[in-house]
């Protein structure tokens, strides 16, 4: 369970995930039989030239997603699960954000905010191996402290509170009704700086963007709220906009959120502190932190 190296690059386990994954968007973003073998076929020729040991699984899901918007004309073909999954989240939001202002303790609450922040990652589709159920979002929030193997949560929040400027990247629709907690308890925290919230540019797969974020509420607790300027999955700087490379280069924190930004971080010489929030949906990145599948982690990258 040793990586090779300190970067995260793909694993035979990531060739069926990446597959599959895009199997089953293509039956969603079109109906029509002789678009979907089109797609298809250009998707089996995109990884036979590009899955090879040096590949980054979520820079080779980024040319997935543009492929298929390209060949379907589908634009956004997970727009009605980010939905069912916005809905979902935020029914049972009031529950959880009671569960974490309960605490009067502020290093409590950003504990429980952060493990709910990363429950949410659960909401992630087509991933082979990994399931989960709307219906037990609630009762996952009071399991989450029993499945953090990776815990550097009091050393987060010891950052955060230091920090002039937190820039928190989030990560899919659905858990981003949960971030909206976390981000307060960072504006607690941080009471003389800034939060600012980036979300996708454009749709890939189930990430949030922009309309998942209002949908949410987050435009009322990030002091700003911002896009990556891209559809690319986790962080390309080659790729991002202007506004958001000019956060990203003056935050002196980063709470990061997700695998596909976990894969792409480890490819980047990291300036300050970047908290890392996750679920190991998959056994690529649990074998990289050297921990359990479906289990939570907090780490300071």
């Amino acid at each position: 369970m040793v990586p090779v190296s300190n970067l995260l690059k793909v694993s035979a386990y990531c060739a069926l995930c990446l597959f599959q994954r895009g199997y089953m968007e293509i039956l969603e973003a079109t109906e029509d039989p002789a678009v979907r073998l089109q797609a298809l076929q250009a998707f089996i020729q995109m990884l036979a030239r590009n899955f090879t040991s040096t590949a980054v699984p979520s820079v080779i899901g980024t040319m997935r997603e543009r492929l298929i918007k390209e060949v379907t004309g589908n634009l956004d073909p997970c727009a009605e699960r980010k939905r069912r999954s916005n809905y979902e989240a935020m029914r049972v939001l009031p529950l959880v954000e009671e569960t974490v202002s309960s605490e009067l303790d502020g290093g409590l609450r950003f504990r429980k905010a952060c493990l709910a922040s990363i429950v949410g990652n659960i909401m992630e589709f087509h991933i082979p191996g990994h399931s989960f159920d709307y219906n037990q979002l609630s009762n996952l929030i009071h399991e989450a402290e029993k499945d953090l193997v990776i815990d550097d949560i009091p050393k987060a929040y010891n950052v955060a509170r230091k920090a002039g400027l937190v820039l928190y990247l989030a990560d899919n629709a659905g858990e981003i009704a949960f971030d909206t907690l976390l981000v307060k308890e960072l504006v607690n925290a941080t009471s003389k700086g800034r939060v600012v919230v980036a979300v996708k540019g454009k749709p890939v797969h189930n990430d949030a963007t922009m309309e998942d974020a209002l949908f949410v509420g987050m435009d009322k607790v990030a002091d700003s709220l911002i896009t990556t300027g891209t559809d690319a999955m986790g962080l390309i700087p080659s790729e991002c906009g202007q506004e958001f490379l000019s956060y990203y280069d003056s935050a002196d924190f980063v709470v990061v959120k997700g695998m596909g930004y976990a894969e792409t971080l480890t490819e980047l010489g990291l300036r300050v502190p970047h908290f890392l929030l996750l679920r190991t949906k998959c056994m690529t990145v649990a074998n990289y932190f050297q921990v359990p599948r479906e289990k939570n982690i907090a780490k300071i990258l």
